[in-house]
């Protein structure tokens, strides 16, 4: 049987392959470790999660990957079997099914098929429950369903299913400003209406300004590309598309902005003078990259210190979000401009989350994820993230290159990714975190342990997506960098690693 084909008559349970359930989403290898089978099972799962929570229509899209049409077909059939009315957006990146969540009360839940900026073969899901991430033991309550078959449907005895499914019209219209509220969404064309809201961003910004301006868009043949063409066709000023054309190939290069390697067209095309800065996005559209007018990468956590600027003007005070990996330069501004700097663990669904608990209005991380909350869903959103860049610079007064030039120089690791064969991460951190509190050393807890330090900081957490540890450190000075290297060295060593 093909891996893209489901046999006749489902399984009436199903077992995901332990490495597909992760912390933020789900994701598997294709033709290994996930198939068609894998997304039968989360759909027909996900149903008796949605249907529990008293819901009974999800939204379904999907990147551009080559396995992402048969992983769709059979979402949306376990879906359907479960008893739920499915809103079948297609080709898309996931900020529209986030949207086709939050802006539509009919719709209660969304499932993204999406491998994200993983390697091209692996794939994966996103979920939206009610607007709220879907995630940790949430994803461990769906394996739990689907292995001991616990679930809803029309009969307990058969697989016909009462599910509908209807396709979300996309083509391309005149722009209008679509509130979805009290619409049914089998009848709006969906990317109009997203682009007429994230064009919000820009109400009251000086439209000159920006029509002054020559921008890059990279899409890496991503899903974002056909809505990217769409929005700049509603802005003013020059705009240079790459590789805005889906392609789950990747041939120009990979469609992850957090790579400095995938950057190379946005940085050759400023420095060949055709544009002034440039906007990068990952495979499924829900992380940002940004280059300056030098053809400087301007980081994820510096993205946010951008927005975090122009959003306390406008909100002082505003509590502001970012993961343990962001630069102390970073929280120390939103302090000194007198924001609520908080500290967040690695990864989108919890920085989401923690949004919510906290009302935090603007949060990041360094791998590009931006999070907007004053007046947007709380979700993260590159495409919308982009337009916030734009007003902020207009709001500021300074050029993105202008910006850039402001912040402290830094010296710095990237994220450093590392095995420890033969010893559990887990075990690894803890043994370091024993050290820190038998010698009183204060350090941050929140994502494994952050330790500051008179000369800079360093970090040591586990990955939640491989079974690494991950590893960063910054100084403002290169002595600083060299010193905090060797004080996390040498904690690993104590705990009996090895690390140069």
């Amino acid at each position: 049987m093909a891996e893209g084909a489901l046999p006749d008559q489902p399984s009436r349970s199903h077992r995901f392959d332990a490495s597909v359930l992760r912390e933020y989403d789900m994701r598997g290898v294709w033709g290994e470790t996930l198939s068609a089978r894998d997304g039968y099972a989360v759909g027909r799962s996900f149903a008796t999660v949605v249907r529990r929570a008293g819901g009974s229509c999800v939204a379904v899209g999907r990147d551009g990957r080559i396995s992402s049409p048969a992983l769709e077909q059979a979402v949306v059939q376990g879906l359907c079997d479960g008893g739920i009315a499915v809103r079948r957006i297609g080709l898309c990146p996931t900020p529209l099914m986030y949207y086709a969540v939050a802006s539509a009360e009919q719709v209660h839940g969304g499932i993204e098929i999406t491998g994200s900026h993983n390697p091209k073969d692996h794939n994966g899901f996103k979920m939206d429950l009610g607007g709220q991430p879907f995630f940790g033991q949430d994803i461990v309550e769906l394996g739990r369903i689907a292995a001991t078959g616990d679930w809803m449907g029309p009969a307990a005895a058969d697989f016909t299913g009462v599910g509908s499914v209807c396709q979300v019209d996309l083509v391309d219209v005149d722009l209008v400003d679509v509130d979805l509220a009290d619409v049914d969404l089998a009848e709006v064309d969906l990317a109009k209406a997203y682009i007429a809201r994230i064009l919000k961003a820009l109400d009251g910004i000086d439209r000159a300004a920006i029509a002054r301006m020559r921008i890059g868009w990279d899409t890496g043949n991503g899903a974002a590309g056909p809505l990217v063409e769409r929005l700049v066709g509603h802005l003013p000023g020059t705009h240079v598309l790459f590789h805005t054309a889906v392609d789950g190939h990747f041939p120009h290069h990979h469609p992850d902005p957090s790579i400095p390697e995938n950057l190379r067209d946005l940085i050759g095309a400023v420095a060949a003078g055709k544009i002034d800065f440039g906007f990068a996005f990952d495979g499924d559209g829900d992380r940002l990259g940004l280059v300056d007018g030098r053809g400087r990468i301007v980081w994820g956590d510096q993205i946010l210190l951008i927005l975090a600027q122009d959003l306390l003007k406008r909100r002082p005070g505003a509590r502001i979000m970012a993961d343990v990996k962001t630069s102390q330069v970073v929280f120390d501004a939103i302090t000194a401009l007198g924001g609520t700097p908080l500290m967040a663990p690695t990864g989108h669904s919890l920085i989401k989350s923690g949004m919510k608990r906290t009302g935090a209005l603007l949060a990041g991380e360094m791998t590009g994820h931006l999070f907007f909350a004053d007046d947007f869903y709380g979700h993260d959103d590159a495409l919308y993230g982009a337009l916030r860049v734009l007003a902020a610079s207009v709001r500021l007064g300074a050029s993105i290159t202008a910006l850039r030039d402001a912040m402290p120089e830094t010296h710095a690791t990237p994220e450093l990714r590392f095995a420890v064969p033969g010893r559990d991460p887990r075990a690894v951190v803890d043994a370091v975190l024993g050290q820190l509190c038998s010698e009183g050393v204060a350090f941050d807890a929140t994502d494994g342990a952050r330790v500051t330090l008179p000369y800079g900081w360093w970090l040591l957490r586990v990955s939640n997506t491989e079974t690494v540890l991950t590893a960063r450190v910054e100084s403002l000075t290169a002595a600083g960098l060299s010193r905090s290297r060797a004080d996390l060295a040498a904690r690993l060593g104590k705990a009996g690693v090895v690390w140069a």
